[in-house]
């Protein structure tokens, strides 16, 4: 894997470079060969030695930081912290492909198996009063359902009338199929 490595406030010395390079080149297992590195090592108040190392494969970057007295502990620490999420990336991918494959499978079971299992779970009689639309929408906002069944007086059929979200009513006419 290409590394490029940028020092700040610290000499880059060629045993630090190598154990860089032979550390990201570790990672080499996860990713093709257009992936590269990014390092950056710098010295903070000459007690903390801060490693920042940043992935980029394809679509995906992968970024960690780790700061340690001692600044190959802290290429140590940022290399298990970019580990850790390249396998985390990598789990989660194979599991929403798993995922997808179980879901399709449910969904289509679920649409084209028969529906036999029908269950009600209140069953009600209701006696049907001769009245108007109008009549059956006072009735129905009286007693503050959002549906009333109720018999047609004029066509003497049973209709249904109920609210709209809007506000407004809606009703339902039975007509009979030729």
């Amino acid at each position: 894997m290409k590394l490029k490595i940028t020092a700040k406030n610290i000499k880059l010395t060629e045993a630090i470079k190598d154990f860089t390079q032979s550390k990201v080149d570790k990672l080499d297992k996860f990713f093709n060969e257009n992936s590269w590195a990014e390092a950056v090592l710098s010295v903070d108040k000459k007690i903390n030695q801060r490693a920042e190392l940043t992935i980029h494969a394809g679509r995906s970057k992968f970024t960690a930081k780790a700061v340690e007295e001692d600044l190959y502990k802290s290429i140590d620490g940022v290399i298990l912290k970019i580990e850790a999420q390249i396998r985390k990336e990598k789990s989660k991918t194979v599991r929403s492909k798993k995922m997808k494959k179980e879901d399709l499978a449910s969904y289509y079971g679920a649409v084209y198996a028969p529906q036999n299992d029908v269950k009600f779970s209140v069953i009600k009689q209701v006696e049907v009063y001769p009245m108007n639309p109008e009549d059956a929408a006072y009735e129905m906002e009286r007693l503050g359902y959002t549906f009333w069944m109720f018999l047609d007086e004029e066509s003497k059929q049973i209709n249904l009338i109920f609210k709209r979200l809007d506000g407004t009513y809606g009703l339902i006419q039975p007509i009979r199929q030729k």
